[in-house]
Parts: structure tokens; sequence; C-alpha cells
């Protein structure tokens, strides 16, 4: 505030000052005019050269106050900044940090190539610690896996519900297998040594121990099974229902209240081939059967997806898939037929897709479908002697 009043003052001290001077001017110009004569003038300008120092001076004055006003707020914000806690002069002592850590990180590297000289020069390769860390870390990954390996092993065998000790049982099977393929061979060579001698014997004896063998792994495997079970019978693989079992059940039921109970042979389960509900129609329904599995609103089996024919050297048999896509479910249908003479009534009426089926089963086992509308063979000539899927087949010309 001192400073403020300091200027101020000096303002209005020059202010004055220039006022009185040009006063002074103007009144000793009016009398020279009056007079008649320039002296005055010079007069007025030698005086006025005092007050044009007097106004530089006032000037010089003014820009001290406001050199030493700024200083004073510059030292002001200084201080409100150390108040606030960040210390004056940071990005010197950042600079200065920075610097520090720089030559830090020189000496390191340089103590770290001395080092490297000095174990090349002692006959040591660089970087072994790498390497030996490196090491340490792979055999440390390879114990954890190999321990993960254990631990799954062990895992399994509890879930199969083996009793521990069965890696010595395999490990001792194993052993026993190499014991008995180096005594093999060793009889082998000895054999071949004797020229042969005693062959018979030999293949013999090797035929009675690996029957041996084998009883005695079908005995242990059955053991093994009983122990599961609990007794001496073998596990029931049917006791579990299939999830196909009640519309196995429907159909029977149905055909059974339209058709009459002697329709079907039998019906059940297939278990080889995906649990399809299986009907095995008797000779004289079989196409009584399949179309009332067409057309009958609760079945409706509108689509023929498979025909094929088996020999079965007493009989052939006919089996036909069938799927309805307004149920989503499946059924197969089978037909027995006398193999001296084996005839069925086609399906080609009912399901276009019969027509080739039947003439492949035509063509390959002379199974004939009466009511096709065009049976014939269609892989091989119609001059063809037999048919090959049949097992009595005995090719007519051997060299073909």
């Amino acid at each position: 505030m001192g400073g403020e009043k300091d200027l101020e003052q000096l303002k209005r001290e020059a202010a004055a000052k220039a006022k009185e001077a040009a006063k002074k001017r103007q009144a000793e110009k009016a009398a020279a005019e009056a007079g008649g004569t320039r002296e005055p003038v010079k007069e007025e300008s030698e005086k006025a050269t005092p007050a044009n120092e007097e106004d530089d001076l006032a000037k010089k004055k003014a820009a001290a106050v406001a050199k030493a006003k700024a200083a004073a707020a510059a030292k002001k914000a200084a201080m409100q900044q150390g108040a606030e806690g960040e210390a004056p002069g940071n990005e010197e002592d950042d600079l200065a940090k920075k610097k520090a850590a720089a030559v830090a990180k020189a000496k390191a590297a340089a103590a770290a190539k001395k080092a490297a000289m000095q174990q090349d020069t002692a006959g040591e390769a660089p970087g072994n610690e790498e390497d030996d860390l490196a090491k340490k870390k792979a055999a440390a990954v390879a114990k954890a896996k190999a321990a993960a390996a254990a631990k799954k092993a062990a895992m399994q065998q509890d879930a199969e519900g083996e009793a521990p000790g069965n890696e010595e049982d395999d490990l001792a099977k194993k052993k026993a297998a190499a014991v008995a393929k180096a005594k093999a061979a060793a009889a082998a060579k000895a054999k071949a040594a004797a020229g042969g001698a005693g062959a018979g014997d030999d293949e013999k004896a090797k035929a009675i121990a690996a029957a041996k063998a084998k009883a005695a792994a079908a005995a242990k495997a059955k053991a093994a099974g009983s122990a599961k079970t609990g007794g001496d019978a073998e596990p029931d693989e049917t006791a579990k229902p299939s999830i196909n079992q009640p519309f196995l059940d429907k159909y029977t039921k149905v055909i059974e209240k339209h058709l009459g109970e002697g329709v079907l042979e039998e019906s059940y389960i297939n278990k080889l081939s995906k649990d399809v509900p299986t009907l095995v129609a008797k000779r004289d329904s079989y196409f009584k059967v399949a179309e009332f599995l067409k057309y009958n609103e609760q079945l409706s089996f509108d689509y023929l997806s498979e025909i094929h024919g088996t020999d079965f050297e007493t009989h052939m048999e006919v089996y036909v898939h069938f799927y309805s896509y307004k149920n989503s479910q499946s059924v197969a249908l089978k037909v027995k037929i006398n193999r001296d003479q084996p005839e069925i009534e086609s399906l080609q009426p009912l399901w276009e897709g019969a027509n080739w089926p039947e003439c492949e089963a035509y063509d390959l086992l002379g199974i004939k479908f009466t009511g096709h509308p065009n049976l014939n063979r269609i892989m091989l000539g119609e001059d063809w002697v037999g048919h090959p899927m049949r097992k009595d087949y005995e090719p007519y010309d051997v060299e073909v």
C-alpha cells in the first residue's frame, strides 16, 4: 500500500509542476509578444530544460515503483504457494531428480557391463544367471504339470470306483508282458537255431497259454463286475427303461385297438439303433400295419426314410424306418419272410420314397415286392446271375 501512495503522490507532484511550467511559458510568451522581442523565448527554452529533467526523474521513479510493486506481487504469490504445501522451485527439483536418476541408471549400466566383462575374462558365459533362472522356471512348470496330471488321474480313479494301487498293477502287468515277450523271442530264436524242430509243440503250447490267459482275464472281469453289483449275477442293462418306451406303448396300444392283437409278433426298444421303437409285423399284416402307421391321426408317420433287406440264412427280413413330422418321433417296422421265396407287398403305393430302395433290395437280395410299378435291377444287369448280398452267393464268373 505504501508503494501505491508514493506513486500517486509523485504523479500529482509531476502534474502540478508541469502545469506551473506551462503557465510560465504562456506568460513569458505573452510578454515577449507585447515587447516585440524573441529573447524571452530562448529563456523559456532554457528554463524548460530543468522541467524536462524533473519529468524524466518522475518517470524513473514511477518505473522503479512499478518494478517494486511487481516484485512484491511475485513474492506474495510465492508465499501463497508455500502456504498451500507446494514447495517453490518444484520444476527445478524435478529436473534435478531426473538428472540424478539418469546418472544412477548410467552407473548401473556401467557396473553391469563391467561385471559381464569380468565373467568373460574368467571364462564364464554371460547370462548364466538368466539361463539358470529360466531352467528353474521350466522345472517348476514341469513339476506343476506332473502334479496336476497325477491329481487328475487320481480323480478319475475315484470316479470309476477303482481301488488305489492300480498304477502298480498296470506296471506289473506291463512288466509281465515284457518278460513274456522276451521269453517268446528267446524261444523263437532257439527254435530258429534248432532248425524248426518241435514247431507243432511250440504252437500248441502258445495256443494253450493264450487260452488260459484269456480265460483268466474273463474270470477276473466277471469277478470285478460281481463285486460292483454286490452279487454273482451280471448287471441288468435293461433295468433302466428307455425314454422312448412310452411311445412304443402308445403305438402298440393304438394298433392292437384298431387292427387286433394278432397283427404284431413283438415290439421292443432297439438299443443298438438309438432306442428306436420297433414293431415286428406278421407276414400277412405287414402292408396293413404300414398303412395304419401313415394314416392314423395319432401316429401320422408320413415320411419313409429307409428300406433295406437282410439275409439271416434261416429267413430274410425287411426293415422300414418311418418318421412323423407332426409328432417328431420315429418308428421301425420289420417283417420276416421266407428265404426260398422272398416276397412281400410293396410300400411304393403308400410312399413314393420306397421305389428305389425296394429295387435295390430286389437287385442285391432277390426280394420281390408285389405291387411295385417298375421292379428291376438298378445296379447289376438283368442278365446278372444271383444276388451278391445273399449269404450263399457264388459268383457265376469267379474272375469278375
